[in-house]
């Protein structure tokens, strides 16, 4: 991020520091810290670097476009700066080209210091990010770093997040589940691959085809080196489609694992995703087009005729870009719904969508009379594009629905969510009907058999959700659990569907003493507020019969869920070193659960089910996503007999 940078971008900057953590070892700059007490609960935090040659490092209590050159920020409102940073070292200052004013700053040695208050007790260490800019006369470069400076008197940390007692590896039963990376990987694919199919049918994409295959074929005197000529085509948008996960590998080496599932519930990203998806869905509309700069499209439309392979691969790129206003909503859904799985799973969407998109072309090389088969393109497609933009709306829903439910600001409860689903249903219906007319509609003139068949499918859809507003026992729709907020999520004072449901405790220490009391096995439940398959197990699995029987009565149960941003008290709040060996800042409960999931049972994904002793013996493999309530409870049953089994 070593650029030049405008007055512009330097709050969008500034944002981006707010979400994302960088490690000291990856800055320029190398800073010491220390803290020095200056009475009760008043401390001086002190900071100094030597300075990088050939740089200059602003000075801190300046502010250039609404951007302070140096922010200390805390993640605790107990914490209070006092007054500003008092700066000393050899200073200069010249007038900025860049801001046209007179600025501070430092090209050697320079020390920090300033005065907080901390309100309550006063932990062991302080953690806090120090934001500051340097540059080099016309540069103007961000750079943030973590710290975790120790307090004289404090109170040491005792989260406790690696546990020594718990084996993964060699659990006393072999019951549960080896792995479901492979299994994931395989439906994400196939996620892919079905979503580019529906890009294929797009007006972006579909009249590509003939004109493409005709275009290999025909320039081509020999007819086989026009198919391979196609099938490299469709092989380079494959390789395209791919090629833009790589960077998620590269990051995966230098980022925690808990990085791709925080992108899921970060609440402002989540945010973020809501707008960007509604965009998509106006422009699915028709009242503008995403589209990639057209520099990129002439470039790469300019090297297509250039040498054999290159000049294919260059064809390829030229329609990745020509056809983003159509397929770049569908795989950015794709994606987004899969980020927090990790790099891998990205690839494999990517993959699947490449594959979708790259096969027809070969295909009707090989066999060009398959052409004639092809509908002619036309106003359907259109009718396509405005039916996506509505699914679109609905997925935005979804987003706002994930940042309400971990932030339970109360805004998207239950029915709501329901009501605006029925609500885009019922519209996309109107549309098909021709009583609702965006820019490009068509007007109806008659009813061809693919309009009826999609609105009789969305009315059974609006048909289907509409319980779903009621509080009675047929409000729950289990065919989309998971996707509309929880049964208890609710806007009635008094649901039915809550009356008798089992909540877990969510305290890992209560659970532990209660179940040395009890007797009893724990059952630990790693979940989250925006899991989708977390809700799914919940409505679907967990109030079978058997399966509730035994959770009341034969374990105790603690649902630990991993996106819970609630900050732990300051006293509770530490670094951790994991195993392995990086600095993990624990913060909000969240963090503690979501490293305590990977420390112990080596899983970033939720749900995930693991049965302990209480005194935290692994007695099972661990369990994931069991949508078979038979399995379920043979994996329950079995962490029931080898719990009396040991203590016998």
């Amino acid at each position: 991020m070593r650029g030049m940078f405008t007055k512009g971008p330097i709050l969008f900057l500034t944002i981006i520091f707010s979400i994302c953590s960088f490690s000291q070892d990856t800055s320029l700059y190398k800073w010491e810290y220390s803290s020095k007490k200056t009475g009760e609960g008043n401390f001086e935090l002190i900071f100094s670097t030597k300075g990088v040659n050939n740089w200059q490092l602003y000075a801190p209590n300046q502010e250039f476009s609404g951007v302070k050159t140096v922010e200390l920020t805390f993640p605790d409102s107990s914490i209070i700066i006092e007054r500003a940073f008092i700066d000393t070292g050899v200073s200069k200052k010249f007038i900025s080209p860049i801001f046209e004013t007179t600025v501070k700053v430092y090209e050697g040695q320079t020390e920090w210091k300033i005065p907080i208050r901390i309100q309550g007790t006063v932990p062991g260490k302080l953690q806090g990010k120090l934001s500051y800019f340097y540059g080099n006369n016309d540069t103007y470069n961000p750079e943030l770093i973590n710290f975790n400076v120790p307090l004289e008197g404090g109170v040491e940390a005792t989260t406790k997040i690696k546990i020594a007692s718990i084996d993964i590896k060699n659990p006393v039963s072999s019951c549960g589940d080896d792995d479901t990376a492979d299994k994931s990987i395989l439906s994400i694919f196939l996620l892919g691959l079905i979503g580019g199919l529906i890009a294929l049918l797009t007006p972006c994409v579909f009249p590509m085809i003939p004109v493409t295959v005709s275009y290999f074929t025909n320039k081509s005197h020999n007819r086989n080196r026009g198919i391979t000529n196609a099938v490299l085509y469709g092989l380079f948008i494959f390789f395209i489609y791919v090629l833009i996960t790589i960077p998620f590998h590269l990051a995966s080496d230098t980022i925690s694992p808990e990085i791709f599932n925080n992108i899921s519930t970060n609440v402002w990203l989540n945010l973020l995703f809501f707008a960007v998806f509604v965009l998509f869905a106006i422009s699915f509309f028709g009242y503008f087009e995403i589209g990639l700069p057209s520099h990129f499209a002439n470039k790469a439309h300019s090297r297509s005729g250039h040498g054999s392979i290159g000049g294919i691969f260059f064809m390829a790129g030229t329609l990745a870009i020509v056809s983003f206003s159509c397929t770049g909503p569908i795989l950015g859904t794709l994606l987004v719904g899969v980020a927090e799985q990790g790099a891998w799973p990205l690839t494999a969407g990517a993959a699947g969508f490449g594959i979708a998109l790259g096969l027809p072309f070969a295909l009707f090389a090989m066999f060009p009379n398959w052409l004639k088969s092809l509908p002619k393109s036309g106003g359907w497609m259109t009718d396509l594009k405005v039916v996506l933009g509505f699914i679109e709306l609905a997925l935005a829903v979804k987003f706002l629905s994930n940042a309400d439910l971990v932030k339970q600001w109360g805004l998207l409860k239950r029915e709501v969510f329901m009501g605006l689903w029925i609500l885009i249903a019922l519209s996309t219906v109107f549309y098909l009907l021709g009583k609702i007319k965006f820019p490009h509609s068509r007007r109806v003139s008659k009813f061809s058999f693919r309009r009826i068949v999609l609105i009789i499918i969305f009315t059974a859809i609006a048909v289907y959700l509409l319980p779903g507003l009621t509080n009675t026992r047929s409000a729950n729709l289990k065919s989309i659990s998971g996707f509309p907020p929880p049964l208890c999520y609710t806007v009635y004072k008094h649901p039915v569907n809550c009356a008798e449901k089992y909540e877990p405790i969510r305290d890992y220490d209560e659970a532990l003493t209660r179940a040395g009391k009890e007797n009893k096995p724990i059952l630990i439940d790693f979940t989250g507020w925006a899991c989708v398959n977390c809700r799914r197990m919940e409505e679907k699995v967990w109030t079978d019969r058997t399966v509730d029987s035994l959770m009341r009565n034969e374990f105790v149960v603690v649902s630990l869920y991993v996106d819970e941003r609630r900050n732990l008290p300051l006293s509770e709040q530490t670094v951790d070193t994991t195993s392995s060996g990086n600095l993990k800042s624990i913060v909000t409960v969240g963090d503690k659960w979501s490293t305590f999931q990977t420390e112990n049972f080596g899983a970033t994904s939720q749900p995930q089910y693991a049965i302990i002793s209480s005194d935290q013996v692994l007695l099972t493999k661990t369990k994931y996503y069991t949508p078979d309530s038979d399995e379920f409870i043979e994996w329950l049953q079995c962490g029931i007999d080898t719990y009396k089994k040991i203590k016998k």
